[in-house]
């Protein structure tokens, strides 16, 4: 369900609503953990916590946030000021610095108990556009009502799967130890453009930067059987941090979300440790669908930690070697 009203001649309010087979505890629960956003929301890329005052008990808190999210099929990068009220069920945002064309914007997760054990979920948004520009105006409305579809939907989708999204859901990673310069690690992953020369199992990868530190990626990888696998990732790239998160937009079957970070780390004795890191979730009808219907999670566990784990300990590699080459 979605509303858009106008509340002023420059200030519009959208309403969208959703109902949930799941507690408010369970609901209320997702919403607060930005931790969890890229994995439970498609639009959502990465979020980072950059201040956080905890309430005390069922008291308020606040979190100061920056989030990287799809809107329009453009990545917007912005900065939001949360208030978390467990008590009351409530989460209500408003953005510090917008990104164009918003010029403000704001609102309010909502979680409504049910005497049947279920929770009505309303997302409100109010905002206005730069120069109350009418195309602006449209531009916006188009991608919160996305959004916020996308997201209640999404939001459903993991809150009903209860106690088996623990199952589903898991995170692992793969190091090396480098003896070489962070920057030079840094600069092989950066180049994803140069990966089909440089990487065995990279077949074709198109790379766009229209803003710099934000890359999207749609790559041919070759399986040791010779298949291709096309996946299409978005890449945010921190340079002074040395560090690289990106999430996956195209998922193979078996799969519901997937995201992973680079990170490379100095030792402090002339090394660098460069990690990769993946967290996914899996799709039990995927599972069955591409290992048949009865392959279990374990199964599917495995699978997926052997072949994401090989492909990162492959760029790891040549990583280091390009790294420890460049220093030689």
């Amino acid at each position: 369900m979605a509303t858009v009203t106008p509340a002023s001649p420059a200030i519009h309010v959208a309403e969208h609503s959703v109902t949930i087979s799941a507690s408010p505890a369970t609901v209320y629960g997702l919403i607060a953990d930005v931790a969890s956003w890229p994995q439970v929301f498609g639009p959502t890329v990465h979020v980072e916590v950059l201040e956080d005052v905890p309430g005390d008990g069922a008291a308020e808190g606040e979190q100061l946030l920056r989030i990287w999210a799809i809107a329009n099929e453009q990545v917007r990068t912005w900065t939001s000021r949360r208030v978390l009220d467990p008590a009351g069920l409530t989460i209500s945002f408003r953005q510090v610095v917008p990104a164009a064309p918003v010029a403000s914007m704001g609102g309010e997760w909502r979680i409504e108990p049910a005497d049947d054990g279920t929770s009505r979920v309303v997302l409100l948004h109010d905002y206005r556009a730069v120069g109350d520009d009418p195309a602006a105006e449209e531009l916006i409305e188009r991608a919160v009502d996305r959004n916020s579809r996308a997201e209640l939907a999404a939001l459903k989708n993991a809150a009903e799967l209860g106690d088996a999204r623990d199952e589903l859901h898991f995170t692992f990673h793969d190091s090396e130890t480098i003896l070489g310069a962070a920057g030079d690690v840094y600069a092989f992953l950066d180049r994803a453009d140069l990966w089909p020369e440089r990487l065995p199992h990279v077949a074709r990868l198109d790379l766009t930067e229209d803003e710099p530190g934000i890359q999207t990626m749609d790559m041919d990888t070759r399986s040791p059987d010779g298949s291709l696998h096309n996946t299409t990732s978005v890449r945010v790239c921190f340079e002074d941090r040395h560090m690289i998160v990106y999430k996956q937009l195209r998922v193979p079957v078996a799969m519901s979300g997937h995201t992973g970070r680079w990170v490379i780390e100095s030792q402090g004795d002339g090394t660098v440790k460069a990690t990769s890191w993946h967290t996914v979730t899996l799709d039990p009808e995927g599972v069955r669908s591409a290992l048949g219907p009865e392959a279990t999670l374990a199964e599917a566990r495995a699978l997926v930690r052997k072949a994401l784990g090989t492909n990162s300990s492959t760029t790891l590699r040549h990583a280091k070697q390009f790294a420890e080459e460049a220093r030689a």
